[in-house]
């Protein structure tokens, strides 16, 4: 049973993209457009933009595109009937159900399903195996050891893997499970003709996502050896992100949001340590750097984070780049350290609930005092060392999209150092241009916004910029032109769609979604219907969807308030939209000639003496072209 499309569509019609993005990230209206910091990577300023005009969105950072279905995708990590569900509930729609769904999309579904299933059963035979007389003697007796409590164990579904081959293998398949969905759930392992349980032996932490499915397993051993790691995990999988993931995450969403602070730890058993002590705002990055996939998870529930750290200087030194993470993400960050040789288990044990509590609150510092703390005694006993601390101080300060928190640590540093304001500024403003250049040079060609020929230009102009990479950009303005323009008419009455594929009849577009997406436009017109860009969003495409909503996206607006007082006129690209398209179709052709020289003369290198007349006659046809086609353009070419 699927999801009716016309359910579907009554659904997206409802679904205002500033409300359903409005429910997870406060919006401010700007020009026609209503802006965010995004919700999916970490920025300074707000680079998300949400048009409801077009019930699009588009971050011009990090690149993420789409109308509200894709975002609930997004943002929740579910699939399109999930996120459809998800909106029905919110609109209050009734779901009717039909039978057809396309089988590329059911296979999809029913993988991701079937993964979601085997991996629940993993967890209930993990569990089982605790009341086993092996489960009872090694895992039972391990988890008391460590002062787990019955509730702790439930709550958490921690588990035991006997120490057999092919234990959980064996018992799925008496259950119908297909080895294939238990491999690609990373439960078993295959080894030349057989499979074999990738968890052995091992008492076994659930992996869960935030609506509290099982999609992965880290699995500790308890004996001694040497050949064996301590800790091994679950790979990636199809469910299964890690750099996504925070382990504790379900049973930690609610606490996070009513007690608005997140304890941030290292492993599983200190988030677990921390429930026993009543103190359920804890999630743990197990064991990996901390990711900006999971610095956006926290910031979906809370703004700050209190770092938990061992009493190691040489392992907290390490893990300070954590924190500047955190801080560029738009987080608060406060830290507590441990004393010497003790991590958030051990003292959580040793001191008690209420003390423990008591401790976290008392020994939270904000992250700079926590950085010079670490460094008071070299500064004591070396105070050439001050220039550098302070330099590494400001770059944490230089990480927070706030300016007016920046002000507030300035303030702050410039006291506790005893060096001016002003000369901390100088360096802040430094390190914030430097980000910004790096930043921008980055985003315009990994993430082209709305190109205009000049910004091609540039890149073309660019070392780093390869002759594929040239023309797949001019190939993207071409068919923007098209989608954009291609119903408007040119000189003696011809539309641009007539026009452009006209002179593309003859050109080959390299680049595989552009040339699907002129093979689509070709369709609809063969069809009598000029297709614009909602032709192209409706199309079950996400990749051409994706597409289309970063060709019509416009970073920046210029009120006509402000440009009509001044009595600026600002040119726009349609106000001489002849010379426009002419000069786009003629760009790409001398690219493309370009490249077809630069091949001709490697050829020409590696040629025969009966080829070389062949590949010269061609190297001269070809720079005639190439002549003719900069004559009109106006470019200056060396003979």
């Amino acid at each position: 049973m699927s999801i009716s499309q016309s359910t579907a569509e009554h659904i997206k019609s409802l679904a205002m993209i500033e409300e359903v993005v409005g429910d997870y990230v406060p919006l401010k209206k700007k020009g026609q457009n209503m802006w965010a910091c995004c919700p999916f990577h970490n920025e300074k300023s707000p680079s998300f933009s949400v048009s409801p005009a077009k019930g699009i969105y588009k971050c011009f950072g990090c690149g993420k595109a789409g109308d509200s279905v894709q975002f609930v995708m997004d943002i929740e990590g579910v699939n399109y009937p999930e996120a459809i569900r998800h909106l029905a509930k919110k609109y209050g729609v009734e779901i009717e159900e039909e039978e057809e769904i396309s089988d590329e999309q059911q296979q999809r579904y029913n993988e991701r399903e079937s993964m979601l299933i085997a991996l629940n059963y993993a967890k209930e035979f993990f569990k089982l195996n605790l009341e086993t007389e092996e489960g009872k003697s090694i895992g039972l007796s391990y988890f008391y050891e460590r002062g787990f409590s019955k509730e702790i164990i439930q709550k958490f579904d921690l588990g035991y893997a006997l120490d057999k081959w092919d234990a959980l293998l064996t018992s799925a398949q008496k259950q119908g499970y297909e080895k294939e969905i238990l491999e690609k759930c990373g439960l078993i392992i295959p080894k030349e003709d057989r499979f074999y349980d990738r968890f052995r032996g091992r008492v076994i932490f659930p992996i869960h996502n935030v609506a509290g499915k099982s999609i992965a397993f880290g699995a500790r051993i308890l004996k001694a050896d040497k050949n064996q790691p301590k800790y091994i995990n679950s790979p990636e999988t199809e469910v299964y992100h890690k750099s996504d993931v925070l382990y504790g995450i379900s049973q930690a969403k609610q606490a996070l949001r009513a007690k608005d602070n997140c304890y941030l730890v290292e492993g599983y058993t200190d988030v677990i340590s921390l429930h026993l002590s009543g103190i359920e705002n804890v999630v743990a990055s197990s064991g990996t750097s901390l990711t900006e996939g999971q610095i956006t998870l926290i910031k979906r529930f809370t703004d700050n984070v209190t770092v938990l750290f061992d009493g190691d200087q040489a392992g907290i030194k390490a893990s300070l780049r954590g924190i500047d993470l955190l801080l560029a993400g738009g987080l608060n960050v406060k830290a507590v350290v441990f004393p010497d040789g003790e991590d958030p288990d051990s003292y959580s044990q040793k001191l008690g609930s209420s003390d423990f509590q008591q401790y976290l609150l008392a020994q939270a510092k904000d992250f700079m005092t926590f950085k010079l703390d670490l460094v008071a005694d070299d500064l004591a006993k070396d105070p050439i060392k001050k220039a550098e601390v302070i330099r590494e101080v400001v770059i944490s300060i230089s990480k927070i999209p706030d300016p007016l928190k920046r002000a507030v640590y300035i303030k702050d540093c410039s006291l506790h150092l005893e060096i001016e304001e002003s000369l901390l500024y100088s360096e802040l403003n430094k390190l914030l241009l430097k980000s910004k250049a790096d930043t921008e040079r980055s985003e315009s060609f990994t993430n082209p916004p709305l190109l205009d020929q000049e910004l091609i230009e540039d890149i073309a102009s660019s070392t780093s910029a390869t002759q594929d990479q040239i023309i797949a950009l001019q190939e993207r303005e071409t068919v923007r032109m098209l989608i954009v323009y291609g119903f408007q008419n040119l000189d003696e009455n011809i539309k641009v769609a007539e026009y452009l594929l006209q002179e593309l009849e003859e050109v080959d577009f390299q680049t595989p979604i552009y040339s699907q997406m002129i093979a689509l436009y070709k369709e609809a017109l063969a069809k009598g219907h000029i297709p614009d860009a909602d032709y192209f969003l409706k199309v079950d495409d996400s990749q051409i969807k994706n597409e289309v909503i970063h060709m019509i996206s416009t970073k920046y607006e210029l009120s006509e308030h402000w440009t009509g007082r001044h009595g600026i006129f600002i040119s726009k690209e349609e106000d001489n939209l002849n010379i426009t398209i002419y000069k786009a179709v003629l760009k790409l052709k001398h690219k493309i000639v370009k490249k077809l020289i630069a091949q001709n003369l490697n050829d020409l290198k590696n040629s025969t003496e009966n080829e070389v007349e062949k590949y010269q006659l061609i190297s001269m046809e070809l720079k005639k072209i190439d002549r003719e086609i900069a004559l009109q353009l106006g470019i200056v070419i060396s003979s």
